[in-house]
């Protein structure tokens, strides 16, 4: 497969992509993700913190679950944000009759950040959507649906990765000097 240089049309050249699907894919997302959170700066939020909060937000209260299949986030991540967030005070611990189930709403100081940051949001968004052109966005979102459905769907219940020792790494016995 041979490598093609991508200029953009402000004439800066990003160099050959990968023809690995993930490589392309991650620098992707990285730049996209810089470009929101430049616009999203005065706010005071990142983008990926935004997407949390508009999430509860929508939501009115949320629990750990939701979020992670909302946001499609693994939950090590969500749980270092929602830890950020509320130290920020701009969330909050919601009571839950189960108290195993961790749920979060937005202070006011929450909604507040929230709506201070959707015009910008709005404005990254928009400034995306010219540059790609709305036609072509929704063919790449069909396309990114179905290569959701491939990576995830077809990979079966297992979601996460196995932690710890292979099942066919030996076990070792700790020796105690005595």
């Amino acid at each position: 497969m041979a490598r093609r240089g991508i200029r953009l049309t402000s004439g800066q050249d990003l160099g050959p992509l990968s023809p690995c699907v993930r490589n392309t894919l991650r620098m992707v997302t990285r730049a996209v993700t810089q470009l929101y959170d430049d616009v999203l700066r005065p706010s005071g939020l990142r983008v990926t913190q935004f997407s949390i909060l508009a999430t509860i937000g929508r939501i009115g209260e949320a629990n750990l679950k939701q979020l992670e299949d909302t946001l499609a986030i693994d939950q090590t991540t969500l749980t270092r944000s929602l830890n950020l967030l509320e130290r920020d005070g701009v969330m909050e611990r919601a009571s839950h009759p189960d108290a195993r189930i961790r749920a979060m709403k937005l202070t006011s100081k929450g909604r507040r950040a929230l709506e201070a940051a959707r015009p910008l949001w709005a404005r990254a968004q928009d400034k995306v959507l010219r540059e790609l052109g709305t036609k072509a966005w929704a063919d790449a979102q069909r396309r990114l649906a179905h290569l959701l459905y491939v990576a995830v769907k077809r990979r079966g219940p297992s979601r996460g990765r196995r932690r710890g020792r292979p099942r066919s790494a030996p076990r070792r016995r700790s020796r105690v000097a005595g």
